[in-house]
């Protein structure tokens, strides 16, 4: 009966150290958030690198891991990597409203460089100069 004694009372005092670790562990614990850098040009980027929200979605959307994204991307801290993703599946609305937007302004500018651009245009100058360096 006083093994069983001696055995509650040890198993008693290692919970509350572990309940006081906890304690402790808990109040050095601090959400961080999200590493996410707004240019001027209003584009995400993670962290301090030029990796866009937009490239990070993207190759997460495809079944790619965290890991393997970190991999792609040697700027990128995994712990970014992770935060990017869960603040995307947090706030999977207000992301896909943005990364819309990001689609939009992409398509405009390519119309605009396009239309100021001939993309035709320009093909057949440069076969021109090819031919033309072929006689000489």
């Amino acid at each position: 009966m006083y093994f069983y004694y001696l055995l509650l009372l040890k198993t008693t005092n290692l919970l509350l150290i572990m309940a006081q670790a906890l304690v402790n562990l808990s109040e050095g614990i601090a959400s961080e958030p999200a590493p996410l850098e707004f240019t001027t040009d209003g584009v995400i980027r993670i962290g301090k690198t030029r990796v866009t929200l937009d490239t990070v979605i993207a190759v997460f959307k495809q079944g790619t891991t965290a890991e393997e994204i970190a991999y792609r991307y040697p700027s990128l801290k995994l712990a970014d990597v992770y935060a990017t993703i869960a603040f995307y599946l947090n706030h999977q609305q207000e992301v896909e409203v943005y990364l819309q937007q990001r689609q939009q302004q992409a398509q405009e500018i390519r119309r605009m460089n396009e239309a100021r651009f001939d993309p035709q245009g320009l093909r057949d100058r440069l076969l021109a100069r090819k031919a033309e360096r072929e006689v000489c």
